[in-house]
């Protein structure tokens, strides 16, 4: 058996090659191997958002305050808020993030292959963003 205690692992600011705006990650799960699951409880400022990318073996997001936005490649930007939980299969090309004038906070939950969790591709412009692009 292993305790993380609250409070005992720092947290840490999202890189700017993976997100827009303000974003921290307090991280949760990180299984040694076998066990690939990884998890997070990621909070996004007003306007923050990933990048747009990809996870070999998808991704469950847990919506635990806020409100916020997802969007597959493609597809519409959808509301997301407290309670709601997305599921991006393997291979989807996406990105999430708060809404313009509300923070967000979720848990992310994935499994690493390979060692990888995520494929991270280009920015979301402030246009794709705003649903005009």
């Amino acid at each position: 058996m292993d305790i993380k205690t609250a409070g005992s692992r720092p947290s840490t600011n999202g890189q700017a090659e993976y997100f827009t705006g303000s974003v921290r990650l307090d991280p949760l799960v990180e299984a040694p191997e076998p066990a690939r699951v990884r998890a997070a409880h990621v909070t996004f400022e007003p306007g923050a958002r990933t990048a747009w990318h990809t996870h070999p073996l998808g991704q469950t997001l847990i919506v635990t305050s806020g409100k916020g936005l997802a969007q597959t490649w493609g597809g519409e930007i959808r509301e997301i808020r407290p309670g709601d939980i997305v599921w991006f299969p393997p291979g989807e090309k996406h990105w999430h993030g708060a809404s313009p004038e509300t923070a967000m906070s979720h848990i992310a939950i994935q499994e690493a292959l390979n060692g990888s969790v995520a494929d991270w591709l280009e920015q979301v412009s402030d246009e794709q963003y705003a649903g005009n692009a």
